[in-house]
This record gives structure tokens, sequence and C-alpha cells, in this order.
């Protein structure tokens, strides 16, 4: 196992994302879901809402923040891959909402991007905290299931077996896979529905 899949904890500067039910369709627009690849999305993130003005993704005091804070149900929508993809090419690194949708929660975790959810007022204070003070740093404690930043910390959940995947680095299923190719080919070949078949 690489030491760099690890994700016990994720320290960086916050972005606050504000308002519920974010969804995938604003996270990253249908127009980029025809890329071939994930390589310039993150320039794209929620174009459409930058378009507007005023987006934490344009201010300049976010620049370079790993943590996105956010709210109620946040990347429901369409099951798209690319939003967390392009989110993680943007810089986040790590989540801390008041709840996430499901599908996106699972694609973050195939990338090692804990997401982990806290009350409301904690969330609260935590994105009010950003906005005052940008330079501060967030600690997402995956291990703890703690988050600290300047005015104290909170407790956060994840489910336990998520937090296992990330704590031991586990989390890459298909990296797994490619560092065990031998094994995976002996395993095949003594499988009698798969015996016939040659795997290369």
């Amino acid at each position: 196992m690489d030491s760099s899949s690890v994700r016990k904890q994720i320290v960086g500067r916050g972005v606050p994302v504000r308002g519920a039910d974010i969804d995938t369709d604003r996270i990253i627009p249908a127009r980029y879901l025809r890329t071939v690849t994930f390589e310039n999305l993150g320039d794209h993130a929620f174009e459409d809402d930058r378009a507007g003005g005023e987006h934490p993704f344009d201010d300049r005091r976010y620049e370079g923040s790993g943590v996105l804070v956010a709210n109620a149900n946040f990347g429901c929508g369409s099951s798209r891959e690319h939003a967390p993809q392009a989110l993680m090419r943007w810089g986040v690194n790590a989540f801390v909402a008041e709840s996430f949708a499901e599908i996106f929660f699972g694609n973050c975790t195939t990338l090692g991007l804990p997401c982990v959810t806290a009350t409301a007022a904690d969330i609260q204070r935590l994105q009010a905290a950003v906005e005052a003070d940008p330079e501060q740093e967030i600690t997402v404690d995956v291990e703890a299931r703690v988050v600290r930043f300047s005015e104290g910390e909170f407790e956060v959940s994840i489910p336990n077996g998520v937090r296992e995947q990330l704590v031991s680095g586990n989390w890459d299923s298909l990296g797994q896979l490619l560092d065990a190719e031998e094994d995976v080919a002996a395993l095949a070949a003594g499988l009698p529905y798969t015996a016939s078949f040659a795997v290369s």
C-alpha cells in the first residue's frame, strides 16, 4: 500500500459554498460530460454559477483552498462522477457538510476524498469563521471524527466502513486490483467458469 493513499487527516484552508441542494449540474455543467478525460474539469467547476459573479471559487481569498464547507444535500442530482472529479481538480481534498447525496458521497470515496457531516449549527459556525479569516487552516481528522479550526473543534460523522477504507488507504479498489494482478490472474485461472478464458 502506498502511504500517500492514507487519508487519516486532511489539512487545508477552507472555501465556504453556501446553500442547500447544490446539485451536480451546478458543480459541473452537462456540456462537460462529453470530455474524454477529467484533466481540465477543475477549470469549469461551478462555471455557470460563477458567471453571475461573486462565487467563492472566484474569490481570491479562497485560492488554493482544499476543504469545501457546504450545507445540506450537497452533490444531489445526477450520478455523474465528473462532479467530484472537477472539485478535486480545482483543489478540494475534503468536504464538510450537513449532508451529502449518496452517489456523490460514494464517488468521492472512490477518489479518496473524505466527506464528513456535522450539525447545521456547526457548519454555519465553520463557514462564518472561514469567511472572517480565510487564511486559517482547517483539519479534517477522519480518524478521530473531528474538525478543528480557529474557534475550536466539533465532532463529525462518517460511516465506519468508509472511515476504515480512508484511514487504512484501502479506498482505491482499482489500484488494489492492479497491484495484485498476479493473484487475480491465478484466482481466475482456478475458477471453473473462467478457466476456459485466457487471462492476459
